[in-house]
């Protein structure tokens, strides 16, 4: 999750840079063009032909390729779904398609569709990894494959993993005119999945392997449990309606997305319903805001041995945002009414350094920690080191983008919704030249860094990474948007 967390942030500061102010570019700055058209070919056609695995991607890769992983070590007949994986690269070739209008980015984007195309699930989504040897293809249910009694058919929505394989195959949908049947069918069917793993009220679960049965989870408000283990029960989480690493609010931008491609209704209803529960979930007071995870009387419950039932300051921010998307979707007030009360309640029970702890008592809000043995405690002074348990306080970011939206008219909304074209700045530019360096003669990005999960067997310390390429490709394309524009505006 960490890792995912910071590609996102990277698309973020990527977005940062390509706006603001931008006075008239140089003759210089618009020179830079060719270059990078020339820079991002290069680039391509290096992980296109030498990186990809039947069309698809891992995270991470030695200078030489030699050693691969994902979120786990991995050979040449494995790809990751878990973005900065698969369809994180074929959305970057479509980023670089839609400003260069080169055929050979398109194509590369259908060859990552087919990789994934052959990687879904029975059960209508994707699990965090591929694989195409046979023998451990076996094992899946894959679609694409005759069915078999009692292999593996979990979709799972953690860390943006099926939402992420949506969202570029809906894009390549549309950037195919919609007329690949097998790209068009694929997305159909996991987004028919989508909603039949969708709860009665809302929410989904983290993954599944079959749909709910709706008589078995009733609609209720969220509460406090009157009591609650202060061991590790050693239970089954996937069932319950989650917020854990984003799973509801990837699931909301991903239906929302589908909703502006097709126009259709039931994806816009699946939203609602979705955004119903973020304020059914909403703990009353003295705590208004969100666990991580409940189970179907509502209650907050332990997912793994390091998360309790309790407050989280993580994902509150989470159910916060998602609630501001919806508003900006819809100017439906109702989205923003519980926002006043979780943003009180969040600024007092900032950390004396002003971040948050991942985790709140229920009813005292006494903020609870981990030893490294995995006791819960009210101390922070012996953390496990792989998990965040004090988080960043993003609450002023919140409050100030519920300001500016309360204060909005529809029109001001509206043009929040359409996303602008990147402009021809300063910053882009020197962006775009920083990028154009770094690639080397073979079209590559190789940067000091290691292969996590190898350890000694592959000491390197130079590493080509997907989430990297996937930036600087998103930089290069953002410029030639921009120049091109910018050449055709100027008399």
């Amino acid at each position: 999750m960490r890792f995912r967390q910071h590609f996102v942030v990277t698309a973020v500061l990527v977005g940062s840079w390509i706006s603001g102010a931008h006075p008239t570019p140089t003759v210089a700055e618009q020179a830079l063009e060719p270059q990078a058209r020339e820079a991002m070919a290069r680039a391509v056609r290096f992980f296109r032909t030498e990186v990809a695995s039947r069309g698809g991607y891992l995270w991470r890769y030695s200078e030489d390729l030699k050693f691969r992983e994902g979120e786990g070590k991995a050979d040449a007949d494995t790809i990751w779904v878990q973005p900065p994986g698969t369809p994180s690269i074929g959305l970057a070739f479509l980023q670089a398609w839609r400003a260069t209008g080169q055929r050979e980015y398109l194509a590369a984007a259908r060859e990552t569709g087919e990789a994934l195309i052959r990687g879904q699930l029975r059960s209508g989504g994707w699990t965090y990894q591929i694989h195409f040897d046979d023998a451990r293809r076996a094992k899946f249910a894959y679609r694409v494959e005759p069915e078999t009694p009692g292999t593996h058919n979990t979709t799972t929505y953690d860390d943006d993993t099926t939402q992420a394989a949506l969202r570029f195959l809906m894009e390549l949908d549309q950037a195919r005119e919609f007329a690949d049947q097998a790209v068009h069918e694929t997305v159909g069917y996991g987004l028919d999945a989508v909603l039949k793993a969708q709860y009665p009220n809302g929410a989904w679960p983290q993954r599944y392997n079959r749909f709910p049965d709706p008589d078995k989870f009733p609609i209720r408000r969220a509460s406090y449990p009157d009591d609650w283990p202060r061991t590790f029960p050693s239970r089954d989480y996937s069932s319950d309606y989650t917020f854990n690493d984003s799973a509801i609010n990837d699931l909301i931008t991903t239906l929302l997305q589908a909703a502006r491609i097709y126009n259709e209704p039931r994806y816009h209803a699946a939203v609602e319903r979705a955004g119903d529960f973020i304020l059914l979930a909403q703990m009353p007071e003295p705590q208004p805001a969100w666990a991580q995870q409940y189970d179907v009387n509502m209650h907050p419950v332990w997912a793994r041995k390091f998360e309790p039932p309790a407050i989280t300051g993580g994902e509150s921010h989470s159910a916060m945002r998602s609630l501001l998307q919806l508003y900006r979707e819809t100017g439906n007030p109702k989205w923003l009414e519980p926002l006043p009360q979780a943003i009180a309640y969040l600024r007092r029970s900032q950390l004396p350094d002003d971040k948050l702890a991942r985790f709140y008592e229920l009813h005292t809000n006494r903020p609870l920690y981990f030893t490294r043995k995995y006791e819960l405690t009210y101390n922070d002074d012996d953390l496990p080191t792989h998990y965040a348990f004090r988080v960043h306080n993003g609450v002023e970011a919140i409050a100030a983008e519920y300001e500016r939206l309360k204060a909005a008219d529809q029109a001001t909304l509206e043009r929040m919704r359409n996303t602008a074209d990147p402009k021809l700045t300063e910053e882009l530019t020197r962006q775009a030249r920083t990028v154009i360096a770094a690639l080397d003669e073979q079209g590559r990005w190789v940067e000091t860094g290691r292969l996590r999960y190898h350890g000694d067997d592959h000491p390197t310390r130079r590493v080509i990474d997907c989430a990297t390429f996937a930036r600087n490709l998103g930089i290069l394309a953002n410029y030639i948007t921009a120049a091109q524009a910018t050449a055709t505006s100027q008399p």
